[in-house]
């Protein structure tokens, strides 16, 4: 299945301006998640640089997306960030072709290799140990909204009444 993907690398014009988006971000993961074609938001602060910070999300769809730049809210947050508090934002777009979980068990060893669906990204990260039971730690969502993730199943309605379907990513 087809998911989008959009990578954004983003310099704040000052450590002030970091500090209001962070407030506005905060409510960001309130409106992603009433989104039916989102599934995944991370953020953060870039380890060699502390002004240079990235954003990383999926989509069912290119127009999941699309459905989140007519949200009302992201409008807003967009306007006022291109009013001076951004300096550079880099925007990358592009389809995934497949997921892979490698893990390995720090009780028992036990080596995991599958491959997976990104919709249901968050099910397959809370599953157990298969040999041993342990719970692996998972990243909740955050209030900061630095972190947002959730589980879709195909075929349910976008925000625009229409269906999601892998074949959108083609057709945007």
């Amino acid at each position: 299945m087809p998911i989008y993907v959009s990578m954004q690398r983003v310099r704040f014009s000052s450590p002030d301006a970091y500090q209001k988006f962070k407030l506005l971000f905060s409510d960001t993961r309130t409106h992603l998640m009433q989104l039916p074609g989102f599934l995944h938001l991370t953020w953060w602060e870039h380890p060699d640089d502390s002004t240079w910070f990235n954003e990383c999300s999926f989509w069912t769809s290119r127009g999941a997306l699309y459905d989140w730049h007519k949200d009302t809210y992201h409008k807003h947050c967009k306007a006022w960030a291109a009013n001076g508090a951004i300096m550079e934002d880099l925007i990358t777009n592009f389809e995934l072709v497949g997921t892979r979980l490698l893990r390995v068990c720090p009780v028992c060893a036990e080596t995991q290799d599958k491959k997976y669906e990104l919709s249901e990204e968050q099910a397959v990260l809370r599953e157990q140990c298969p040999k041993c039971g342990f719970h692996f730690p998972v990243l909740g969502e955050t209030e900061s909204s630095f972190a947002v993730f959730k589980d879709v199943v195909m075929g349910e309605k976008g925000a625009n009444g229409k269906k999601v379907e892998p074949s959108e990513v083609e057709s945007a």
